[in-house]
């Protein structure tokens, strides 16, 4: 006989689930005795009554973020509940998430040490790490520097007016013709699954100086099991604050490690091969930046700590995986809101053809010519929220905010959906609308509407690929615009609701294309 415990976990002997559970009923009555005094001056934080054992584990349901928005009406922008026996506090409200990540920047930038973070990168992410302040600085400079250095190159050709620029139109190029042949070979395409390839060969390029074909069997496994990796890694993953959750069988969590250890392989093949044909003197990518970093033993001046060979590696692992996870999603909202709202698709057309015309490829620098596709970028980052929470902050230290005590250690879930969605920050939130960021004479994008959106985190652990995330969503939208015209199949509209992960996609589609005017004729798909 068995019994099943949350949707995520498999069937379990009712012997084996009612040891567990009063194990944990004595250790929840422990933890209640020992409860958290507040200095004076301060109030304890507010929140909703929770169960022994899960704490409000079921009141986050299968959307954290609405569930955790409306909590927010009831307790305010700054409130406590328990996943497990584990504090969690919740922060929405601009003024309030700004004050915590900029303000008090210092103390809300750690990472809690949560229990599937330990698979991601073999413990070594940069991302999801819980190093000390010294070490994970310096890791961050390195990958900044790396970042910048290899996206400000210069092109190989001189069309390009940067190495970055030249990956995404190329790549942006080949897009194009991939889905115009598919289209004619299959009828209509499934546009993830293609623009997933595309996103990751511009990382693959700038990490690794190399791109694979869209029928790669390994890649494309990899980068398809994207949305597995983001359900176990979400906020609120029950086997991160339940500990006993962790000796259940999880075929999800099993799954994850799957991936994990997969990825990795994947990635140090390709470390092994740099490490091999490493010349110090011809460095061609990211990789060989952050080894010529180790062979070098540089150390930072003012923390005065060494980065191991595997943290090295660890940022290499980062910088690719979250380089097309985030992109892709990014990308194939936008051509799902192009299909979903055809008029707006036409304008931003009929933008690019006063702006560029047929004559020659978007650059870059065509970003300021081109207001209303800003606008379109900016509302789709704001009404998709796809990344609903940042990655769980943590307080390093005992801290204070709106007058609330929050303790040395505790985890911070920031709600960047309820930011994006705020009636009182945004007229009509729920309405998908560009011109809400358009300056009142409509040429130019309103910076100070726009900044107001949130989507790469703020302060100290603000996305260090937010520069080029953002370049690669213009600039392949661009091409795609003034190329295709995207539709969905007769009688079908394509499906916008989320599905909840670190990253939420929409439900695959499937899509057609059509050749825009000048654009009839087939090109090349080979890439030099």
């Amino acid at each position: 006989m068995s019994l099943r415990f949350l949707p995520f976990f498999d069937s379990i002997s009712i012997s084996e689930g009612l040891v567990a559970m009063v194990t944990i009923c004595i250790v929840y009555i422990l933890l209640q005795k020992s409860r958290v005094k507040i200095p004076e001056g301060l109030k304890q934080l507010p929140g909703p009554h929770s169960l022994p054992i899960i704490g409000n584990l079921m009141e986050l349901g299968w959307n954290p973020h609405l569930s955790l928005t409306a909590m927010s009406e009831r307790f305010g922008h700054v409130f406590k509940i328990h996943i497990g026996s584990r504090p969690v506090v919740v922060l929405s409200g601009s003024e309030t998430v700004r004050q915590a990540l900029i303000k008090q920047g210092d103390e809300f930038a750690g990472r809690p040490d949560l229990y599937s973070f330990q698979y991601i990168n073999d413990g070594q992410s940069l991302a999801f790490s819980t190093d000390q302040a010294g070490v994970w600085r310096h890791r961050r400079k390195l990958a900044q520097n790396a970042l910048r250095s290899f996206a400000t190159l210069k092109g190989q050709t001189p069309e390009y007016s940067c190495a970055l620029e030249e990956h995404i139109s190329k790549e942006g190029l080949y897009l194009v013709e991939r889905l115009r042949k598919v289209t004619k070979a299959d009828g209509c395409f499934d546009p993830f699954r293609h623009i997933v390839v595309s996103v990751a060969n511009v990382i693959c390029g700038m990490c690794f100086g190399r791109r694979y074909s869209h029928d790669h069997e390994e890649l494309v496994s990899l980068v398809n099991l994207s949305d597995e990796f983001g359900q176990v890694v979400s906020s609120g993953n029950p086997a991160d604050f339940i500990p006993f959750l962790r000796l259940l069988p999880s075929k999800t969590m099993k799954k994850f490690v799957d991936i994990n250890n997969r990825f990795n392989k994947f990635v140090q093949k390709i470390l092994r091969e740099h490490y091999e044909t490493y010349d110090k003197n011809n460095i061609r990518d990211i990789t060989d930046s952050l080894i010529d970093h180790c062979e070098d033993r540089k150390l930072d001046e003012n923390s005065n700590v060494q980065v191991s060979d595997e943290k090295i590696v660890g940022i290499v692992n980062d910088l690719f995986g979250a380089g097309f996870d985030t992109i892709s999603t990014a990308l194939s909202w936008s051509v799902m809101y192009l299909v979903a709202y055809p008029k707006i698709h036409e304008k931003l057309y009929q933008e690019m053809m006063e702006k560029i015309g047929t004559g020659r490829t978007p650059q870059l620098s065509d970003k300021t010519n081109l207001p209303y596709l800003d606008c379109f970028i900016t509302e789709v980052f704001r009404h998709s929220s796809f990344l609903p929470f940042t990655i769980p902050h943590c307080t390093s230290k005992d801290t204070s905010l709106n007058g609330y005590f929050i303790p040395k250690d505790t985890c911070v879930f920031i709600n960047q959906w309820q930011i994006n969605h705020d009636p009182d920050q945004w007229k009509e939130p729920s309405m998908f609308n560009p011109d809400r960021f358009l300056s009142e004479d409509g040429v130019e994008i309103n910076k100070t509407e726009a900044e107001k959106v949130m989507v790469f985190g703020l302060g100290k652990r603000r996305c260090i690929g937010e520069y080029i995330g953002r370049s690669e969503v213009f600039l392949f939208l661009t091409i795609l615009i003034q190329r295709l015209k995207f539709s969905s199949l007769p009688g079908e509209m394509p499906d916008m609701t989320p599905i909840y992960g670190l990253t939420m996609k929409h439900n695959r589609c499937m899509l057609t294309v059509a050749p825009r005017p000048g654009f009839e004729e087939f090109c090349s798909e080979s890439l030099h």
